[in-house]
């Protein structure tokens, strides 16, 4: 079994606390979907975990330089993640082909529906191969969230601090009804906002139904994404009304 590279220093650095374990599966196949606030996420996650976790990441971290470049490649390769070229097209298939062969092993398949660290902390429109995958394996879906990783370390800080993070498993939900609609993109999207609103209930996050990498792109040129907001907030996933009792978890007393 693959354990994350210096393990023990994490543990003690950030103290995770976990609510839900009991959601996680024994034994078979699952898919982990999470959201993604920081690249502390996949070092995390598999701290809590008795089973081994394999995750799809974006190839980038493995091209990084100089010392913290090697050390995060490094610490992607410990932790089992897939490499993931997001220009989308062939390798990104060839991605979710790898996702599913390991699945069929049994398996625990870590994804981020969102496909890229939320600018903002905000939870923002899940992409359909979560929805691929879990038809086609037939594998059950547990929505993670991740809480306060991107205080820790948010986008841009090279080196997180060490602070106390969360780790929230929701109820394992199954997609068996539909099997064989792997390539239907209307029952694609429909599983795919299942799951965000799945992950949303236990993150306590605020949707915005658009893509995350979008509005990163927007930031970054220095647009304002205000109408984005006004636009696309005050919903869930699916046009779901926002649940009246949404919150951001806290850690167990």
């Amino acid at each position: 079994m693959k354990r994350v590279i210096g393990g023990p220093l994490l543990k003690l650095a950030f103290r995770p606390w976990v609510i839900g374990a009991e959601n996680v599966p024994e034994s078979g196949p699952v898919i982990m979907a999470s959201n993604h606030l920081s690249v502390l996420d996949s070092f995390l996650l598999p701290l809590v975990l008795d089973r081994n976790i394999v995750f799809i990441g974006k190839a980038e971290y493995f091209a990084g330089r100089g010392i913290t470049g090697r050390i995060t490649a490094g610490f992607m390769r410990g932790v089992g993640t897939i490499p993931v070229d997001r220009s989308g097209g062939r390798a990104s298939e060839a991605a979710l082909r790898t996702g599913l062969n390991y699945l069929k092993t049994g398996g625990i398949f870590g994804i981020y529906p969102e496909g890229t660290r939320s600018p903002d902390g905000k939870l923002y429109r899940g992409k359909t191969g979560v929805a691929r995958l879990a038809i086609e394996s037939g594998a059950k879906v547990v929505p993670v969230a991740m809480i306060g990783t991107n205080v820790a370390q948010p986008i841009g800080r090279r080196l997180p601090r060490p602070m106390r993070i969360g780790i929230v498993f929701g109820k394992p939900l199954s997609f068996e009804e539909f099997r064989g609609t792997h390539e239907d993109r209307f029952v694609l999207r429909q599983v795919t906002d299942d799951i965000m609103y799945a992950i949303q209930q236990v993150s306590g996050q605020e949707y915005v139904d658009a893509y995350a990498a979008t509005v990163k792109a927007q930031l970054e040129a220095g647009k304002d994404v205000s109408a984005i907001y006004a636009e696309k907030s005050d919903t869930s996933p699916g046009d779901r009304p926002v649940p009246a009792d949404l919150s951001v978890p806290e850690p167990p007393k």
